[in-house]
Order: C-alpha cells, then sequence, then structure tokens
C-alpha cells in the first residue's frame, strides 16, 4: 500500500480485489430491555421452554468494578476497541442458502481479503471449521444495479454465482472438493453485464435471471428477465423472457414451472415508491405467452408490492403496502384476480429494495389450503419472529434472542435466521421448531460477524432509542443514542460528553441499534453517539418514509439538528462540541446541515453528495430519477446543494472518497474540497483506490475511523485521544 499527501488530500492505492455488497443491518430494544445480553452461544428450551430474553440475559455493566475508574476527559478514554478490531469485525453477509443435505452455505465478505466474498459451507461435524467453497482466483459478488444482491442461488448440490472480476455466471458442484466453477455466460470483455436474484428450471434445464447490460451505455442500462441454458458445452447468449420496462427483480417459478411470477417498476418512482406485480404463463416452448398484473396497476391504489413466493400448492403470496401503508403480507386470489391480506398489523414485513434477494418470509408448511409461514416483521424500532396461520389469520410469535432480524431461510425442522441485537453482532442462527411449529426448542448460532466481540463487553454502550420533537408541531422522530461507556474510566462531574451524530444512508434506509463495534469505538472512548432515523427513514410505514418526498435537504436536515437540540436541552452532551458524519445520501445530509444550519462544530462526509444537479446528471440508472421525487427540478437542486453555497460554511470537514464510485462520482468530493479550501477553512480529502460506494478493505475501514476520531478531537474536542494516530495534513489548519 502506497501512500502521498498533497496537502490534505490523501490517496491510497491498494490491490483491487472483489467484495461484497450486501446490506448490513441489525437492531434496538427499549431502555428497560437494552441492557441484556445473551450468554452463551447456544439456547435450549429444556433449559427453560419459556425463558425471555430478559430472563437469559445479564447486563453487560452490571458486573461489580474491581478497580476504581481513572478520571480522564470524554473522548480520551483507552479502549481496546480499537480501528483493527473494528475493521476485523467487519465481515458482511450476503445472503444464505441450504443443500441438498440441510447445511447452510452462507456469503461473507472479508475485509483481511480486500473485501473478498466467499461461499461457506456449513461443516459436516459439531467442531469442525466450515468449509470455503469459492476458490481463491474467485469472488462471489454482482454489481447488478451497483448495489448488487442475490449473487447465488443453491439447488441440490448444484450453486450459480456472479464473479465479481468478470461478472459472469459461473456453476460449480458442491459436493466434489476439486470442483471447478464453469463459465455459464458470455465473456464480453470486461464487467459489463451483470446478473442478479436468478432460480433454476429444471423443467427446460436452464437458469432464469434478472440481466442488467451495460455494454451500450453504463448511466442507461437495459434491464431484462432473461434465460440461461444449464444442458450445453457451448455458452449462449442469454434469451431475453421478459423485457420493455425500466427495473424487473423476484423473478419466481411456482412449483409446476407453468407460471412465473416478478416485479417491475419504472422511471421516476423507486421500487417502494409504486411497482407491479406480474404473473406470466409459461408455454411448451419455455415463452411467457400470457401474463397478468396481480397489484400494482390500479390508479387509484397506491402500492409497492414485493417478494412473490410460491407455496407448494401454487398459491402466490407477496407483501405489499396497499390501503394501511405498511408492508404485509398479502395472496393472489387466481381465479378470482383478486388480492387478499393475510395478515394485518401496522407492521413493516419486508423493507426498501436497495439490493436483490431480500427473503423476509418462508413458506415451511403448506398442506389442504392451510399455510404456515415464517415471517420476520419490524415495529417501533424491533424486530419480532413469527408463525402466520394463513387459514386462521393469526401470529404466533417465537421466543428468540434477536432483535434485529433480516432474512430467513427455511430447512427441515428449523429456520435459518438471520440477526442481531444490541448485544449480539450480525449473525446466522439456527433455530428449531417443535413438530406444531409454534414454539422454539434450540437456538444455536452458526455464523458471526465478529465471534470475538463479547471480550468486550464491558465498554459496551447500550442503545436507548429516544422519540424527539421535529420542527412540525406535534411531530416527532426517532434515534438511538449510545451515552459513553467504558469499565475503566469517568470523567469529571461537570463535564458533557461531546456528541457524534450519524445521519444514515439511502436516504430511504433505517438505521438500527445493534452491536456495532464502528459505534463502540466512539463510545468506549467517551463519545455520546447518536444515530438518527429521520423523517424519510423506513420502517415506520409508507407516511413515514414519505415525509422526505420533494424535502431532502430539509427534513433530514431539519430533523438531524433537533436531535442534537433535544440532547443537549436534556442534560446528556456539549452543546459546544458537536459533530455530525454520514455515508452516501448520509454524506449529503452532513454537508447540508454544516451549509445551511450552525449546529454543528464539524462534520466528516464519506462518499457524500455536495451537488445535486452533478449527480443527477453522472449517477447510475437505479437512481437516476431518485432526486426528481426527493428534491425536484433543477432548480430545487441547485437551491439545496452544499457546493453552490460555500459561503455559509463556517466549520471544517474532513471527506473521504472511493475512486471507483459510481454512484456518487468523485468530483462531488473533490469539488467540494477545493471550494473549502479556497474559502480557507480547514479540510482535508482523502480518496482510496479500488473502491466503490462504501468501503470493504480493511486498511481503509481502520484509516477512515482513525483520522475521523483525530480529526475532531483536534478541531472540536480539545482533547488528546489516546491511540497513537498520525493526522492527515488538514489545509488551512497546519
Amino acid at each position: 500500500m502506497a501512500v502521498s499527501s498533497i496537502a490534505g488530500l490523501t490517496r491510497f492505492s491498494t490491490c483491487l480485489s472483489s467484495s461484497s455488497s450486501s446490506s448490513s443491518i441489525p437492531f434496538t430494544l427499549r431502555l428497560n430491555l437494552i441492557g441484556q445480553r445473551l450468554v452463551g452461544r447456544v439456547w435450549s428450551s429444556k433449559q427453560n421452554q419459556h425463558c425471555s430474553c430478559k430472563r437469559m440475559a445479564t447486563s453487560a455493566s452490571s458486573s461489580p468494578e474491581k478497580e476504581l475508574k481513572t478520571s480522564a476527559p470524554y473522548g480520551s478514554w483507552k479502549s481496546p476497541i480499537t480501528a483493527d478490531v473494528v475493521a476485523g469485525a467487519s465481515k458482511r453477509l450476503g445472503g444464505t442458502a441450504v443443500d441438498a443435505h440441510g447445511r447452510l452455505i452462507w456469503l461473507e465478505s472479508r475485509p483481511a481479503e480486500a473485501g473478498r466474498a466467499v461461499l461457506v459451507k456449513e461443516s459436516e461435524k459439531p467442531g469442525e471449521e466450515p468449509v470455503d467453497i469459492t476458490p481463491k482466483d474467485f469472488g462471489v459478488r454482482t454489481l447488478a444495479q451497483e448495489y448488487g444482491g442475490g449473487a447465488f442461488r443453491v439447488s441440490g448440490e448444484t450453486v450459480i454465482f456472479s464473479n465479481y472480476k468478470d461478472q459472469r455466471l459461473y456453476k460449480q458442484l458442491l459436493n466434489s472438493k476439486d470442483s471447478s466453477p464453469t463459465p455459464l455466460t458470455p465473456d464480453y470483455g470486461g464487467p459489463v453485464v451483470s446478473y442478479a436474484d436468478g432460480v433454476f428450471d429444471s423443467g427446460f434445464n436452464r437458469f432464469i435471471t434478472v440481466q442488467e447490460d451495460r455494454r451500450k451505455s453504463s448511466t442507461n442500462s437495459t434491464t431484462t428477465i432473461v434465460t440461461v441454458r444449464l444442458g450445453s458445452d457451448i455458452i449462449q447468449e442469454p434469451e431475453v423472457l421478459v423485457g420493455g420496462n425500466d427495473f424487473y427483480a423476484f423473478p419466481r417459478l411456482d412449483p409446476k414451472g407453468e407460471r412465473m411470477a416478478w416485479i417491475e417498476w419504472s422511471h421516476p418512482n423507486m421500487p417502494w415508491d409504486k411497482a407491479e406485480l406480474w404473473v406470466g404463463y409459461i408455454s411448451d416452448k419455455g415463452e411467457i405467452y400470457k401474463r397478468i398484473c396481480v397489484a400494482g396497476s390500479d390508479p387509484t391504489v397506491v402500492e409497492s408490492p414485493t417478494e412473490p413466493k410460491w407455496s407448494s400448492d401454487g398459491e402466490l403470496f407477496f407483501i405489499t403496502d396497499r390501503e394501511s401503508g405498511f408492508w404485509n403480507l398479502h395472496k393472489w386470489v387466481e381465479s378470482e384476480n383478486k388480492v387478499v391480506p393475510v395478515y394485518s398489523l401496522d407492521a413493516e414485513f419486508s423493507g426498501p429494495l436497495w439490493v436483490f434477494g431480500i427473503n423476509s418470509y418462508e413458506i415451511i408448511q403448506s398442506q389442504g389450503g392451510k399455510c404456515l409461514i415464517a415471517s420476520t416483521y419490524r415495529q417501533k424500532g424491533r424486530s419480532y419472529l413469527g408463525i402466520l396461520d394463513d387459514a386462521q389469520h393469526t401470529i404466533s410469535l417465537l421466543d428468540v434472542p434477536f432483535t434485529d432480524i433480516n432474512n430467513i431461510i427455511s430447512a427441515e425442522h428449523c429456520l435459518y435466521v438471520e440477526g442481531a441485537s444490541a448485544i449480539q453482532p450480525s449473525s446466522v442462527a439456527k433455530v428449531t421448531l417443535d413438530d406444531h411449529k409454534s414454539k422454539v426448542v434450540d437456538f444455536k448460532i452458526i455464523w458471526s460477524s465478529s465471534p470475538d466481540c463479547l471480550k468486550y463487553s464491558s465498554y459496551f454502550s447500550l442503545p436507548e432509542l429516544i422519540e424527539f420533537p421535529t420542527e412540525v408541531p406535534g411531530q416527532t422522530a426517532y434515534a438511538y443514542f449510545y451515552p459513553p461507556s467504558n469499565s475503566n474510566y469517568q470523567a469529571g462531574q461537570e463535564e458533557k460528553p461531546p456528541l457524534l451524530l450519524k445521519s444514515h444512508g439511502g436516504p430511504t434506509d433505517e438505521t438500527r441499534a445493534t452491536l456495532n463495534l464502528n459505534i463502540q469505538y466512539w463510545t468506549s472512548r467517551g463519545w455520546a453517539l447518536a444515530d438518527v432515523n429521520y423523517g424519510g427513514s423506513t420502517g415506520y410505514g409508507r407516511e413515514y418514509r414519505e415525509r422526505l418526498l420533494g424535502n431532502w435537504g430539509v427534513v433530514d436536515v431539519n430533523d438531524c439538528c433537533s436531535c442534537a437540540k433535544f440532547l443537549v436541552d436534556s442534560g446528556k452532551v456539549d452543546g459546544k462540541r458537536l459533530c455530525i458524519t454520514g455515508a452516501s445520501a448520509g454524506g449529503y445530509t452532513t454537508l447540508a446541515a454544516l451549509a445551511f444550519r450552525d449546529t454543528f462544530q464539524a462534520g466528516a462526509s464519506l462518499c457524500g453528495v455536495a451537488d445535486l444537479n452533478m449527480l443527477r446528471a453522472e449517477t447510475h440508472k437505479f437512481e437516476s430519477h431518485y432526486i426528481d421525487k426527493l428534491v425536484g427540478n433543477e432548480k430545487d437542486c441547485f437551491e439545496r446543494s452544499p457546493i453552490n453555497f460555500v459561503d455559509k460554511f463556517s466549520c471544517p470537514i474532513i471527506l473521504f472518497q472511493g475512486l471507483e464510485d459510481k454512484v456518487v462520482p468523485p468530483d462531488q468530493a473533490r469539488k467540494i474540497y477545493q471550494a473549502l479550501k479556497a474559502k480557507g477553512l480547514p479540510v482535508a480529502l482523502v480518496e482510496y483506490e479500488g473502491e466503490q460506494h462504501g468501503f470493504r478493505k480493511a486498511e481503509n475501514i481502520i484509516f477512515t475511523l482513525e483520522q475521523q476520531m483525530v480529526f475532531f478531537a483536534r478541531l472540536v474536542g480539545h482533547f488528546k485521544v489516546a491511540d497513537e494516530i498520525t493526522p492527515i495534513k488538514i489545509d488551512n489548519f497546519d
């Protein structure tokens, strides 16, 4: 790794390698439950079949102090949760599957391998190490719609996956140690055609998948649903099965291979704004000869259907937010061509379609017109896992220690659940059910993003879900507040901690209060941290989500400032040491808050947007009309672009940017850097070669975290950090 520094601009150069694109993810608990910690990694109902999370856990901060705490200013505390530890705990999960023998297969990205994503298989015998499936010269990741997801599919002893380097599909056998991946799609001379979200079609011995073709244009790609032949030694061009619209997702075949469901949508909508669910009937030649729009075509009903899935009896289930504004489970009655709700609740049974391959529910039993459906939903800041009875229209909640749940898949007598909690990092658990599918009889962690993190539990800050008033009278928004926490240190009684406020990306997304060592890095050093779900975030229904329509750069900024003010007025933080940070859309909110408000004293923008009109002109197809709904026309974009109001900036800013970012191109960071430097404000820019939208390499994760810390300490905190960190040069300051 070579480092060169030119004034305040630092560029990192490392070898480009494959990495995973997955969403990350986890949850929160109310204050009275957040402090609970699962002891051990296996839970059995034989010990206590009806025990709750509260009875299963002990507080991470309840152990008696063995020594008196050292008094030191907030921000200067020494912590074993170093940036190296954070990077080591930054493995990402990119999906799960089950092989022919019921063993779990998962996709994990590894920062220590430059973010390479690898398929891994659960060991055959307890105590043995998991086995890597992906050869070292391959990486499993798709660049479809830039954010990827749905990069592999397993059927029996075969896996088909997207290879990161060339974006081609490959087939690999799972039962042979010497099985080399075989290419299925043509070599176009570069990664210009991507595939995602595929399914096997055994009736025609083919693979049906979403294809994004960027050969003619990288910013106006063509997306279709195509078929890829599996039975030929000759690689053939994929054949278009469904096309003509802007975007497609979730091609799903019924058990007999006679019907296929899919989701499609068109500009200027995003899939969570308005989408359509279609069913196509497949001919003897494998073509679609008739199609029906199941949901989304009625102009009087605003909805965004997602996640279609067929039962073994051939019934079509899906999730949509019609009428209530919450994503709930529904079913299509084919004979009457009507949609009926399966279970109605003011909760979100799915989330925004940023990545392919979301799997929020599984049909675990279908017999005689009755379906049992394992499902997860989010309500008021936490996740629940339950079994839905389609015939009775009831749900039975399952007692598991996860308070944040993402995807679930089913195997014989069990579920594999991706989840986390405030004291459990992102994990996959095997949840074994009783014969009636109504109770958990065993809970066992199979994979963890950070298996050793519990040794730092005495340093953990436990999140408090706060609801604070916004600038709109009578309206509130939400955030998770993490107070400073370190078992070895305390600050003076009169001192209030500095605050780092995080604005999440998207902006149509949600932050969740799970164990995140990135957050604990700050709080264990004496910082308070607030993670804000501003108006426009998901998880609270369509009405809350649509607060941001036409108001990006206004509502999000106001809510972040209101949250900071609420914490200052509550006496929790120092009003003179308020910092803000965010990545992607959160980076834009950071820059906008610093340009248009005077609440914060410093900020850090990671691949953030400075010029909205430039973003409209340069970003990829998926989000090319996103700003039209979030902001408005060219004039509106000009008035909300921080780059056009440099004269209003008045505090230090540090910028981080990947040089291969196609979502927010590097010119955004460079433009705001040069303008702030010319104005005379303290500013620094760090650029990473080989990084795209978000940083996946361990060395870059470490450098970004440490430089933010020392930047804020030098310019706002007025304390010396305990870590040995060499700061980069700051223009107009050093």
